[in-house]
């Protein structure tokens, strides 16, 4: 596994209770070192050829590259939405303070 660098994803929810439950479910299996729940926010976007707005919750989770696969896989598996939003930063730079806290995580 390599423990040199996180990665950052997010997805969005319609609702709180799903949105702490992919959070807390994704710290639980070791698929992310951790995960915030920001909301609700308003959202903008076209979906089957209308200009949608909903409120939604964010879950930005912050994991190590070699865990995003599985992350992803979870987050596919749970996830209300028809087309769930999965984006994936690279990250540029991690403190070292925090990198050590996450390596010293349970896997």
């Amino acid at each position: 596994m390599n423990l040199s660098s996180l990665s950052i994803a997010w997805t969005t929810t319609d609702n709180k209770k799903e949105a702490d439950f992919l959070a807390c479910q994704s710290i639980k299996l070791h698929l992310a070192v951790c995960a915030q729940v920001d909301g609700p926010i308003e959202s903008f976007y076209h979906w089957k050829n209308k200009i949608e707005q909903s409120s939604e919750f964010k879950i930005t989770f912050k994991a190590f590259p070699s865990r995003m696969e599985s992350l992803e896989r979870f987050i596919d598996e749970n996830h209300s939405y028809e087309t769930p939003e999965w984006i994936v930063l690279t990250e540029t730079k991690v403190s070292e303070k925090y990198l050590n806290w996450a390596k010293d995580l349970p896997r």
